[in-house]
């Protein structure tokens, strides 16, 4: 393996893993919330994204970094998506 070379399969395993345990955490919290007031889920939601969003920023272009950014990013967004299904639906 040279330097150039990217280690996909092992960056997406850690994506996906990355992915689904702040996938669960952000929807078992939320609904936990919910429970509370729904304005108050989304109120944290959007302060917690808005502050972890520029340290995500910075580790983007770090190489072992990046995965986990995209791993969070997904299960962010993917969370989200859950929530606003199960509130609508």
């Amino acid at each position: 393996m040279n330097d150039e070379s990217v280690p996909w399969a092992t960056g997406l395993t850690v994506s996906v893993f990355v992915a689904a345990v702040t996938g669960a955490a952000v929807v078992v919290l939320s609904l936990g919330l919910i429970r509370v007031h729904p304005l108050l889920a989304v109120g944290l939601n959007a302060v917690a994204a808005g502050g972890l969003a520029p340290t995500l920023w910075g580790w983007r272009r770090t190489l072992v970094l990046r995965w986990f950014v995209l791993g969070a990013a997904a299960g962010v967004a993917g969370a989200w998506l859950t929530l606003l299904a199960m509130t609508v639906g």
